[in-house]
């Protein structure tokens, strides 16, 4: 199709909400989308300039384009979500998940059975799921089976045949698990009665099951039956344990359903928690590869329609952290505080440490995958024009004006590279001037480097506020490399980056990785040039205190720290020790000063 087609078609497109479909030359399907107005959503891709490469490499291979108008927005979600699933285009965002999840099933019989099941048959059957675990589902289960009495066996138990004693009770009567309706001792009415308990435990609501336990306690404790009111206080117990560890919010909060997100530069992370009767009954998270710069307003639609889709979920409100438009149906909140906020912020907390669980997962099994991530982000973060991948970072280290030094550290694809790392011994500076004891290492640094023809770091950290500076970069400006190498300033009050001509600072994420790694570099260099700054001063300290004893120059203190090895060893060393090192004359000296 030429572009004066793709013109044409783009002025014909209908005002109504629907899903279109880009095609390329080869008619390959490209992208699926949903729009509420089809017309205004793909003029877009056409009439502006995208920040985003892949949308640009996108509109480019478009040659054809086709769409379906559906009646509302919610029939456009749902039918962008099948053709995705369907035909998987190579510039949609996936939300592939092959997993078989587990369902609690109520057998459509006579004395229904009750266990879990993966696969789902329309038998009239009921199906509570489906859950994302099959422990929560055990848990549910042996709950359950100590509150009731439930039959196990698989027996067509039709009144006829339990009424011509076909069958007999198994072990699972004598141990008191079942009461026995494959012999008629267990009445219809009773057992459904706890079917419809069983039915509410699973959905959250547990008045009824503490309600009906209550009542038949107190008859029992009327007819002076204390053993079984014991027994039936101690399954109220068990209920009321279970009920208060699953209880998080305010048990008014009732089929709703609780979705957030957090996104990064490639990646996004959906989590979907389904409330009733003030219990979290469903946890579950997802993971989605970014295709296009998809905002997370369009990450998380995209997914509150698959995830309730796929969990059947019939809830006529959803919590938010933002405004989103899932059709007309579903009542979207965005809760600002109470117990409302508090549970879109527990949502958000699981979708936070399910990303920290794959990054730590992707750190072991791809680590490359996780530098590149780490990468990107510090690129973003720090506004700068490549990824930081050897940074270098710079710190002077002066007690009382003794001692100047400066230490640099290097840091390869976000990690220590300690056999790079360097000390400098101030040389041109008098006293204690920070400023210029930075202006000097950072001009030998890379002086050195440009005459040996070393790879040059795409950032340099500077440890101190605008002052170090602009100090730096005074040597990067005699070197010839202002505008080559990336260079900010951190202060340690309240951790501000600074940039070169610029006055305001830039305030990082206390949470940010970029800010973590820097700050990881600013500390190593402290550490790294305290370390031998402390050495320098303590080997200085140790020099004057020896060589100020009459007779005692640096060649005999050498050779007295040699064999005793410090100080406080020569000072309590006996006269025969020292005469064996220095020889009786100066021995004698030493042991008197000491002394």
């Amino acid at each position: 199709m030429t572009n004066a087609n793709l013109d044409v078609q783009l002025k014909t497109l209908p005002e109504s909400p629907g899903v279109y479909q880009f095609y390329d030359k080869d008619e390959k399907l490209l992208y699926v989308g949903k729009a509420k107005n089809l017309k205004r959503r793909v003029a877009s891709y056409f009439q502006k300039t995208h920040d985003s490469g892949k949308t640009r490499v996108l509109v480019k291979k478009i040659r054809g384009i086709r769409h379906v108008v559906v009646p509302t927005e919610t029939d456009a979600l749902l039918l962008e979500n099948n053709l995705i699933k369907k035909y998987q285009p190579r510039y949609n965002v996936m939300l592939k998940d092959d997993k078989t999840y587990p369902w609690i099933c109520i057998k459509n019989e006579r004395f229904p059975r009750i266990f879990p099941t993966r696969k789902v048959v329309r038998d009239g059957s009921e199906y509570f799921g489906p859950y994302t675990s099959m422990k929560t589902i055990r848990t549910l289960l042996d709950l359950i089976k100590g509150l009731y009495a439930l039959r196990t066996c698989n027996y067509d138990l039709a009144s006829e045949k339990v009424d011509s004693g076909k069958y007999k009770v198994c072990l699972e009567y004598h141990l008191g698990n079942c009461k026995g309706p494959c012999e008629g001792l267990h009445s219809e009415a009773d057992y459904n009665q706890q079917v419809e308990e069983i039915r509410k435990i699973i959905k959250g609501d547990f008045k009824d099951s503490l309600r009906h336990f209550r009542a038949l306690m107190n008859s029992y404790a009327e007819e002076m039956r204390f053993e079984d009111a014991q027994r039936i206080k101690e399954k109220m117990e068990v209920l009321q344990n279970y009920q208060v560890k699953s209880t998080v919010v305010n048990p008014k909060i009732s089929n709703v359903d609780v979705f957030s997100i957090v996104a990064d530069e490639g990646f996004a992370y959906v989590n979907f928690l389904q409330l009733s009767y003030g219990s979290i009954i469903r946890a579950h998270t997802v993971e989605i590869k970014k295709k296009l710069d998809e905002s997370d307003k369009e990450l998380l639609e995209l997914a509150i329609t698959d995830m309730r889709n796929k969990f059947h979920s019939r809830s006529r409100e959803i919590y938010t952290p933002f405004k989103v438009e899932v059709g007309e149906d579903i009542k979207v909140t965005v809760p600002k505080l109470g117990d409302k906020k508090r549970i879109v912020e527990l949502s958000e907390r699981n979708a936070k440490l399910y990303r920290q669980e794959k990054f730590k997962q992707i750190r072991i099994t791809d680590p490359d995958r996780h530098v590149k991530r780490i990468m990107e982000q510090m690129k973003k973060d720090l506004r700068l024009s490549a990824e930081p991948r050897h940074i270098e970072c710079f710190d002077n280290s002066n007690i009382q004006g003794t001692n100047p030094v400066a230490a640099c550290v290097v840091f390869k694809d976000g990690k220590p590279s300690k056999k790079e790392y360097r000390h400098f011994n101030i040389k041109t500076v008098e006293g204690p001037d920070d400023f210029a004891s930075m202006e000097e290492v950072v001009h030998r640094r890379y002086r050195r480097m440009l005459e040996e023809d070393q790879d040059l770091p795409q950032l340099i950290v500077i440890d101190g506020g605008k002052g170090q500076l602009n100090a730096a970069l005074k040597s990067l400006d005699r070197l010839g490399l202002r505008g080559k190498i990336a260079i900010i300033g951190i202060a340690k009050r309240l951790e501000e980056i600074f940039y070169p001509g610029d006055s305001v600072p830039l305030y990082l994420d206390k949470r940010s990785e970029t800010l973590k790694i820097i700050q990881q570099l600013r500390n190593e260099a402290h550490r790294f040039g305290i370390t031998f700054h402390r050495k320098k001063r303590s080997k200085a300290a140790i020099d004057t205190e020896l060589t100020a004893i009459d007779g005692v120059g640096k060649k005999t203190a050498e050779e007295l720290l040699k064999k005793f090895r410090s100080v406080k060893r020569i000072r309590e060393a006996s006269l025969e020790e020292l005469s064996e090192v220095v020889g009786s004359s100066k021995a004698s000296k030493i042991f008197k000063a000491f002394q």
